[in-house]
C-alpha cells in the first residue's frame, strides 16, 4: 500500500505519512478494486485487457491521490513559514519559502482536476457511460452531468453530485486558478497585474495564503471524498457481474 515513502515529509525532517480515516478506507477500496479487476483478468480470458486496464487506471489513482496530498501537504507547511503579508518585509528565508509555497500550491490544483478526470475516464469505461458522445475529450464533470441528466447509476451519481455540489465554490476558485495557470499566465501573477494596474506598477502584498490554502483543504475532501464513493461502487459492482 502506498503512504510509507518519505518524499516530500522528508524536506521538513518528519516522518513518513500513514494514511488514516477516511483515507485509509479509501485506499483499501482502490487496492480492493484493483485485486477485483486482476482476478477477473485471470477468470475471464476474453475480458483480461478490459480488466488488467481498470486495475492498471486504479493503480495510477491510487499513485496520484498520494501525491496530491503531499502537494498539498507541502504547500501548507511553506505557507505557515511565512509571517508577513507585504512584500517588503519579507525575510530571505520568507521568499524561498514563499517561492516552494507557489510550487507546490500550483502542483496540487493543477493535480485536482488531472485526477478528476482520470476518475471520470475510468467510470466512464467501467459503466459505459459513452459520455464520448456528448464530448470527444469529456471532463470529470461532463462525465457527472452524463449521469445525473440520463439517470445512469443514479446510487452512485447521487453522492458523487452532492460531494461536489457541497464544495462548489471552492473548487470554482480552484478552477479559476488552474486555468488561468494554463491558458494565460502564472497564475500567482494574476495578483500581481491587479496591484500593478492599481498602485502604478507597484505589488505590495501577497495573496490571501490562508484562504488559498483552506480551498486546498476544500479541494483535497472534494476528490479524496469522490474517490470515496466511486471506489466503493466499483467494488460493489464488479462483485454484482462476476
Amino acid at each position: 500500500m502506498l503512504g510509507g515513502e518519505p518524499l516530500l515529509r522528508v524536506l521538513f525532517g518528519e516522518w513518513p505519512r500513514e494514511w488514516t480515516g477516511r483515507s485509509l478506507e479509501t485506499v483499501r477500496s482502490i487496492e480492493a478494486f484493483a485485486r477485483r479487476c486482476a482476478a477477473l483478468a485471470e477468470r475471464q480470458p476474453e475480458q483480461a485487457k478490459k480488466y488488467r486496464t481498470f486495475a492498471i487506471w486504479a493503480e495510477g489513482l491510487l499513485r496520484s491521490m498520494d501525491e496530491l496530498e503531499q502537494s498539498c501537504y507541502a504547500a501548507k507547511k511553506y505557507a505557515q513559514q511565512i509571517g508577513h503579508f507585504r512584500i517588503d518585509d519579507l525575510t530571505a528565508e520568507e521568499r524561498t519559502s514563499y517561492e516552494r509555497h507557489v510550487y507546490f500550491d500550483k502542483n496540487a490544483y493543477i493535480r485536482f482536476f488531472a485526477l478528476l478526470d482520470k476518475l471520470g475516464t475510468l467510470l466512464n469505461q467501467l459503466l459505459a457511460l459513452r459520455t464520448e458522445r456528448i464530448k470527444a475529450h469529456y471532463s470529470y464533470f461532463t462525465m457527472l452531468r452524463n449521469m445525473r441528466q440520463n439517470g445512469l447509476h443514479s446510487e452512485l451519481a447521487k453522492p458523487l453530485n452532492e460531494i461536489k455540489e457541497r464544495h462548489q465554490g471552492a473548487m470554482s476558485r480552484l478552477r479559476s486558478r488552474r486555468n488561468i495557470e494554463i491558458h494565460q499566465m502564472n497564475a500567482e501573477l494574476k495578483d500581481d497585474l491587479s496591484q500593478s494596474l492599481a498602485n502604478n506598477g507597484a505589488r505590495r502584498t501577497l495573496e490571501n495564503l490562508g484562504s488559498n490554502m483552506e480551498d486546498l483543504d476544500q479541494g483535497w475532501a472534494m476528490v479524496q471524498g469522490s474517490l470515496h464513493i466511486a471506489f466503493r461502487y466499483g467494488c460493489a459492482y464488479l462483485r454484482r457481474i462476476e
